[in-house]
């Protein structure tokens, strides 16, 4: 397996800090580290596709990484919250626009708090909004009433993540992209149910509220996922799945309960932490992965 290796991490670990940013999002519970894991896999012949669905979009790393890195023609990205379906949509529409009002605002708690209030619901106003909320909110916590951070790193305070130039820049890029990517706002789990291409891969990253876990509902406005359902979609298509997990017993026993395979991949965080999830496929073994991507149409 091909992976992004630095100084802090042990051989085969990928540390986060080496894998290359492309969303505008600080999105909490993102799969920066599972990057290069998942590119590996779609260099072989097992995973080969010319389509990835992402039902549970967010930061949308993986879409915007497969489609940058040439492993799919293109990527579909489905989310549920209005926000960040909004962003999304005017990133691949009308980004000159979000690239203008991101370079002029002043970040002043005072202005990130006007923006935070204010009622706009038009898609500009939403797709800021956005933006602002994940940039000066602490962890990048997307739910309503997250707070704002405070002391933030080297006392930069609540400007501390808020990088203008760097955040216009990934929007650009990923606008020169538009013609190879498409968000729905809608349900990830019924888009899933729908597709019909037999050259998809399926990428699915849900809030990890299954087994008792909390951590999706204290970050994410819509935590709500069936997951029954999920397991039982993943098990019946015929397209390749790759799901990511936060680890537990009961997740896995679900996982193979449902004829899914499970393995655990490790990481290393921003923070040096040390730590690993489980990955679930309907594929029985890790194919011989490709140390250089396929020819791909353009």
């Amino acid at each position: 397996m091909t992976t992004v290796r630095s100084a802090a991490a042990p051989p085969g670990v990928v540390n986060v800090s080496s894998v290359r940013q492309r969303s505008p999002l600080r999105y909490p519970g993102g799969k920066t580290w599972l990057v290069p894991y998942v590119l590996s896999l779609l260099r072989s012949d097992t995973y080969e596709s010319d389509v990835m669905y992402e039902p549970f979009a967010g930061g949308g790393i993986i879409s915007l990484s497969a489609v940058a890195e040439g492993l799919v023609d293109r990527a579909v990205m489905v989310e549920k919250d209005d926000g960040v379906a909004a962003m999304w949509s005017v990133i691949l529409g009308d980004h000159r626009w979000l690239v203008g009002r991101i370079l002029s605002f002043e970040p002043t708690r005072p202005n990130v708090e006007d923006v935070l209030a204010s009622g706009g619901s038009g898609a500009r106003a939403l797709a800021f909004r956005t933006i602002i909320r994940n940039r000066f909110s602490y962890g990048g916590i997307m739910a309503r009433g997250a707070s704002l951070i405070k002391g933030g790193e080297s006392g930069r305070g609540i400007t501390s993540r808020w990088y203008p130039e760097t955040i216009a820049a990934r929007i650009t890029e990923i606008a020169r992209m538009s013609g190879r990517l498409r968000v729905v706002h809608g349900d990830g789990l019924d888009v899933m149910a729908r597709c019909r291409s037999r050259r998809a891969i399926f990428f699915i990253d849900p809030p990890y509220t299954a087994a008792g876990k909390r951590a999706g509902r204290r970050l994410y406005d819509h935590s709500s996922v069936d997951h029954a359902r999920l397991f039982r979609l993943a098990s019946r298509t015929l397209n390749p799945v790759v799901m990511t997990y936060d680890r537990s017993d009961k997740v896995a026993g679900m996982a193979r309960s449902h004829g899914l395979y499970v393995r655990r991949v490790p990481m290393v965080s921003g923070h040096h932490a040390a730590m690993d999830e489980l990955v679930i496929t309907n594929r029985a073994a890790a194919p011989r992965l490709r140390s250089r991507p396929r020819s791909r149409r353009r």
